[in-house]
């Protein structure tokens, strides 16, 4: 790495580490990364540039002073009492003797590695350090009074070994980790259950009252512990977990960091339903001193999400922290009488690989729900819910009653039942099925409008509420679609964030990125005019440089924090001051790469607009924006006179880096050969690089889940066939399908909330940030190559429509949904939606597929098989991609859109029906290409010969009706 490089990266995240205290160390982890180690901690860097105008970095927020982290606590597991070491058919099992908690969770398919972070056990090893084996538990006697809170894991005591039995492995009383005043009696059992592992908990009523159990966790400590490791070490070692909270039908899914199997499947042992998924916080973050007890001192940060626990009660946290919350599933509690008995447990199995998840609990008597096309429902789309389990249904419920209607299906040829959903009313909705054995499953959906009104929504909140017209604005953005702050129905002027106000960064460039390719895919004229309008006025000479050595670089924000130059503007009510209130000169630097394909997307949604459309755009013609794209590319990849990049984390992969393999086909498409050839062969210098590197897909953080998406790109683009599976796997492994619309295709983003979103934000499991859409392009793109991958479409296509499920009634797209059971609700910040919103415009389709046990089904449309006649209504946000899986056959629209598409099953042959002609469209351009070579499929092209127009036919389209063209296939 060259000084530049590294300098720039501690630049940057020292700006962070200021505001941020739990992310202090991800600057120092971030560098370190790139040379192969990631430090266990470190303080900010105190860099003195850009400090003339700015107060200090901000103190720690309250209640940090005196934080405690991983080392400074006495050992009191109990570790050189020794360990049981015991084998199931599935694990080696290794427990810590004097606790009976797991020291290791091996699975025997995958030789050493373990599933729970055993290298940190020596250093976990005292009080306030959860382990598997634990309980947390509230309860409170004769069913009033406050709840008292109990943790086997708030002082560490020897517990009391019971004998072991033939199916009972090891069994403790745990007594002696638990207050004498606790009212219950706790017994601990590993066991085997026809050769599975599970964990049982008796907790038994000892007092002369009635309790009842308010809430109850089971902490799941798996290894997501990336500090302290290489990227290399952190895919080898490590997991993230997925939870289908679906009460007695739900699991958590634990996956490595390197996609491979096996995969881990922790589901119900008897009646211990998965009510909610509750993150565990540190104790610094818990300003209750009553409820500490439920906190774990290993240092949540960037590099470590923290654990989480299975909860299959939750009265108490529902009536309490999460009152103001809208739970997955209704809150419960159960109370045990004085003697009596009730028995909590997890089984824990093994899938061979992620994809073979819902095989393996179906082999184990677990329901498994698929959904098509996923869990967020278009009200204009009959999507299907098909569902295994060895019970019959006895009934299906919804809430709000009036939000889906179901209606029941015939069963498919294996025994699935079938149901077609309508979206009915707009918002969350809850499908709550129960079986003859009185298993109840939930499946979470969430009902949105029609993708293309959504979409238009959007698009008119983004010009109209978004749209900032001021002419005197100190820092020239006027105009310019700009954050916007629904709590309070105004543009972020001011933050203390720079970015945020100063449109750039992923935080402050989200609204115009989303303007701008909105206008790609849905033009409307007031709205491209308006767009130009930021072009010519904000972008092109204030966000970018038109002139001298720094032609075409992008500033890092236009918002600076300077009162000697503003005395009198800055509102005093915002907390400004440190590292993110970057002053001037820190805002004019150009030295993040990241900045720069939102540029680049801007400039050519423009001139495809304008190549596509007549009149739209009127600004400039294509060719100046195709050139603007190319120079910012070229700028981006460019060295200066001592032979340094212009721009840091060049070699890093960029979200939205698509958008640079796009422009370079658009320019080969245009005979723009010289400049194709240049950026083709940048490309390939990052490509080869990444071609030689285990894992090549860091950030300026030291994990990430935004550089997949352009490593996979270009290692697909340029042949890289084992890199690019790397990297795919890689997604699959952050990325799961699971029957609820937030955690199925949410790609993991936990940290942005600092960054992009509102203030105040924590660490958090971010639903649909903007992880989901772009990570959904490798996929869905593996997919068109692999068209009998039935997981790769289900995960991608979820990541597709996902950003969807961000815009409200009126059209604000906020930048995630909060996924902390005391929240539940979406961001108050625009903030930095845009890369999401780029995913789904890149990718929007109707993917249409015959699947050999559920039939005919469309992703993002309607389909209507009758005999071989198949008949297929693209419904899907712009309606200018369809992929016809059986045929491999990908059909896509420069100009125009899709009204109808037709199959003929049995021979092959293709109609398409293209929608009338509008005042700027007389002409579709339809691309036919193959990505598929699948046997028994020829090659097709129109039966009637068309003007081909960068590898496009133009069809002429008629001015009302539809306009059908038949596709031949050659064999």
């Amino acid at each position: 790495m060259n000084q530049f490089f590294l300098g720039s990266a501690l630049i940057l995240l020292g700006c962070f580490s200021g505001f941020l205290p739990e992310l202090a160390e991800a600057q120092a982890q971030s560098a370190a990364n790139q040379n192969g180690t990631v430090p266990q901690q470190s303080g900010p860097v105190q860099s003195g540039i850009g400090q003339s105008n700015q107060a200090q970095a901000n103190p720690r927020q309250p209640g940090r002073s005196g934080r405690f982290g991983a080392n400074d606590s006495t050992p009191t597991l109990g570790l050189e009492q020794g360990f049981i070491e015991l084998d199931t058919p599935d694990f080696h099992l290794k427990l810590v003797k004097a606790s009976q908690t797991v020291a290791a969770l091996q699975p025997k398919s995958a030789g050493d590695f373990d599933f729970t972070p055993a290298d940190q056990l020596p250093k976990r090893a005292g009080d306030h350090f959860f382990q598997l084996g634990d309980l947390t538990v509230r309860l409170r006697e004769s069913g009033d009074g406050e709840w008292q809170n109990y943790s086997t894991a708030s002082e560490r005591r020897p517990v009391i070994a019971l004998p072991a039995t033939d199916q009972a492995l090891a069994a403790a009383d745990l007594a002696p980790t638990l207050p004498q005043d606790c009212p219950l009696h706790v017994m601990r059992t590993w066991a085997l259950d026809q050769g599975k592992l599970v964990l049982k908990f008796e907790l038994k009523n000892k007092s002369s009252a009635p309790v009842q159990i308010g809430a109850l966790g089971i902490p799941l400590i798996f290894n997501n512990y990336i500090t302290g490791r290489s990227l290399a070490d952190a895919h080898e070692v490590c997991s993230f977990s997925d939870p289908a909270i679906c009460q007695d039908a739900g699991y958590v899914q634990v996956t490595r960091l390197n996609g491979h199997g096996p995969a881990l499947v922790v589901v119900p042992q008897g009646r211990t339903p998965l009510e909610a998924y509750n993150p565990i916080l540190n104790p610094w973050d818990q300003p209750s001193a009553a409820t500490r007890i439920f906190t774990d001192r290993t240092p949540r940060s960037q590099t470590f999400e923290g654990f989480y626990e299975w909860m299959p009660l939750t009265l108490a946290y529902a009536e309490n922290e999460w009152k103001n919350a809208q739970p997955w599933n209704p809150p419960t509690s159960e109370t045990l009488a004085p003697g009596s008995t009730r028995t909590f447990g997890l089984k824990f199995l093994v899938a061979p690989e992620i994809p073979d998840i819902e095989k393996t609990l179906a082999e184990n008597n677990r329901p498994v729900a698929v959904g098509i096309p996923g869990y967020i429902l278009p009200m204009d789309v009959n999507a299907r819910l098909f569902l295994k389990y060895t019970w019959k249904v006895k009934s299906v419920k919804v809430d709000p009653e009036d939000a889906i209607a179901v209606t029941r299906d015939s069963p498919t040829e294996h025994g699935w039942l079938a149901y077609t959903l309508r979206g009915k009313t707009w918002g969350r909705a809850r499908l709550t099925v129960t079986y003859d054995d009185g298993l109840v499953q939930t499946i979470s959906y969430d009902v949105i409008k029609p993708e293309a009104e959504a979409v238009a929504d959007l698009g008119n909140f983004l010009f109209t509420k978004q749209w900032f017209e001021d002419p005197s604005d100190p820092f020239h953005r006027s105009p310019s679609v700009m954050t916007y702050d629904r709590a309070h129905n105004r543009i972020v002027t001011q933050d203390g964030r720079a970015w945020i106000a100063g449109l750039e960064d992923e935080g402050g460039a989200g609204s115009w990125l989303a303007a701008g390719m909105k206008e790609f895919g849905q033009p409307k004229k007031d709205e491209v005019e308006k767009f130009e309008q930021f072009v010519d006025g904000v972008l092109w000479g204030g966000l970018q440089y038109t002139n001298g050595l720094l032609k075409y670089g992008v500033r890092k924000s236009l918002f600076y924090y300077d009162t000697n130059e503003f005395p009198h503007y800055y509102n005093p009510e915002i907390r400004y001051g440190g590292w993110t209130s970057w002053n001037k000169r820190d805002a004019e630097r150009i030295d993040r790469a990241y900045n720069y394909p939102h540029v680049v997307a801007a400039y050519w949604a423009m001139y495809r607009v304008a190549r596509n459309y007549h009149g739209l755009v009127t600004h400039h013609p294509w060719e100046w924006y195709l050139d603007h794209a190319f120079q910012t590319v070229r700028f981006l990849t460019g060295r200066n006179a001592d032979g340094d990049y212009n721009v840091g984390y060049l070699n890093m992969g960029l979200m939205e880096g698509d958008i640079f393999l796009t422009l370079l086909k658009d320019l080969k498409r245009e005979g723009w050969t010289q400049q194709a050839a240049e950026l083709e062969a940048a490309m390939k210098e990052r490509a080869d690089r990444w071609h030689r590197e285990a894992f090549p897909f860091g950030s300026e953080m030291a994990w990430d889940s935004t550089g997949q998406e352009e490593v996979y790109a270009w290692c697909n683009y340029f042949g890289y066939a084992d890199k690019a599976r790397v990297t795919l796997d890689s997604i699959l492994g952050y990325m799961p399908t699971v029957p609820n619309w937030g955690y199925n295709g949410n790609a993991r983003r936990y940290w942005d909330f600092y960054y992009g979103a509102a203030p105040g934000g924590r660490l958090e499991r971010q639903i649909h940030h903007y992880g989901s859409g772009i990570n959904a392009i490798p996929v869905l793109t593996e997919y068109r190559q692999h068209p009998d991958d039935f997981y790769l479409l289900r995960v991608g296509y979820a990541g597709t429509v996902a950003p969807l499920s961000n815009i409200d009634e009126d059209g604000f797209a906020a930048a995630a949904f909060h996924s902390a059971p005391w929240l539940m609700k979406w961001d108050a910040y625009s903030g930095d939606y845009g890369p999401n919103f780029f995913g789904h415009a890149v990718d929007t389709a109707t993917y249409v597929i015959n699947h050999t046990e559920f039939g005919w089904q469309a992703f993002g449309g309607n389909v209507k098989a009758s005999s071989d006649r198949i008949e297929i209504q693209p419904l899907d946000s712009f309606r200018k991609r369809i992929y016809l899986a059986p045929l491999g056959l990908w059909l896509t629209l420069e100009a125009g859109s899709f009204d109808r598409v037709e199959l003929d099953a049995k021979t092959h042959a293709v109609r398409v029906g293209l929608a009338a002609a509008t005042p700027y469209v007389s002409a579709a351009r339809l691309r036919i290409e193959q990505p598929a070579k699948l046997l028994g499929v020829g090659t097709y092209q129109p039966a009637k010969k068309f003007a081909l127009e960068r590898d496009a036919s133009v069809m002429p389209l008629k001015k009302s009706g539809i306009t059908w063209v038949e596709l031949t296939e050659t064999r």
